[in-house]
């Protein structure tokens, strides 16, 4: 085992994060990942403080022959971490790619939920149209509550086939010789790809508003409204589907390597950002049905949306200060 690998296996088996580390040591967590990245080897200074902070003598780190750890007495002595195999590894990044893809359908069938409900409802305002608003709500209600069961349906068997890979959530476990070199040469090819749908959902995602309020403005019958907001919607579900898979196939590849939003600190807050966004849609949502029954005025209710957005947006930034200040 090379000294690169013996950083990550010791920093992970203590909990550490690369910039921990790199406080602990007074250098830049470039510096870490270009250590534990083989790009560059740290000076004696540095060995021997690392050998000080992880409690193994200096000729564990500097033989790559010695595969067993010798622990000095002055550091941290960790529990057992479970190793993923290159095998293992390779089983856990195509399995975040077929979740991925349920995951995103999941989304884009969330976000199309309300279509027909509202498509419907536009046609009761087609004139001559015989389909009367109860039957159109009854209707598109039913179908609304069947793409949101086939969506938790999803999600459900998602989690199901990621129980197996639990602890990656946690601090116990370590990479095997050269999982890490595997993983970051995956995440170099995967790069454009990401950038390429990550670019493609924005893009829907704010095309879709742009649809709805173009659409609105131009024409003012409730039918053409109803269309441009379902249009909407499946933009919006595409571009949110897409961003969804990208970001499965990437985060597997970091929380291999507790990289980005992987790091214990990233973590914690997508776990407090993630209740936080159903929440707050789920609430636009209901207010924007309760609003448009109760007053009857579908063609101006539809701009409780591109609002929501924005204030979203804001939301997020908000929480990110917070983050940021408390951090400081």
């Amino acid at each position: 085992m090379i000294l690169a690998d013996k950083i990550i296996r010791l920093r992970k088996k203590l909990g550490w994060s690369q910039e921990e580390l790199a406080d602990k040591m007074n250098v830049s967590r470039q510096a870490v990942s270009k250590w534990e990245g083989a790009q560059s080897t740290p000076d004696l200074d540095r060995i021997l403080q690392m050998s000080q902070l992880f409690g193994v003598t200096t000729d564990y780190l500097l033989k790559d022959d010695m595969e067993a750890e010798e622990f000095s007495g002055n550091g941290e002595e960790g529990e057992a971490l479970h190793t993923v195999t290159m095998e293992e590894a390779n089983t856990y990044l195509e399995n975040r790619d077929r979740t991925g893809r349920r995951m995103g359908l999941g989304v884009l069938l969330c976000v199309l939920s309300p279509v027909m409900l509202l498509g419907l409802i536009g046609a009761t305002f087609l004139e001559g149209s015989a389909l009367t608003q109860t039957a159109a709500v009854a209707i598109g209600l039913a179908a609304l509550f069947i793409l949101v069961m086939a969506a938790v349906a999803l999600f459900i068997a998602v989690g199901q086939k990621n129980e197996p890979y639990q602890y990656l959530d946690g601090n116990d476990f370590t990479l095997a010789y050269g999982v890490s070199g595997m993983v970051r040469e995956r995440q170099a090819q995967y790069r454009e790809t990401h950038n390429r749908y990550t670019i493609l959902g924005v893009c829907l995602c704010i095309l879709g508003p742009l649809v709805l309020v173009l659409g609105s403005v131009l024409f003012q019958d409730v039918p053409t409204v109803m269309l441009c907001l379902c249009l909407m919607l499946l933009l919006v579900g595409v571009g949110a589907g897409l961003l969804t898979y990208t970001g499965t196939v990437r985060g597997g590849m970091q929380r291999l390597l507790r990289e980005g939003d992987y790091t214990p600190e990233n973590k914690e807050k997508s776990r407090r950002y993630g209740k936080v966004a159903p929440a707050y849609w789920m609430v636009v949502t209901a207010g924007f049905m309760a609003w448009s029954f109760l007053t009857d005025d579908w063609k101006n209710t539809w701009i409780v949306w591109p609002i929501a957005g924005v204030l979203f947006v804001a939301l997020m930034a908000i929480l990110w200060a917070t983050d940021r200040e408390k951090k400081d």
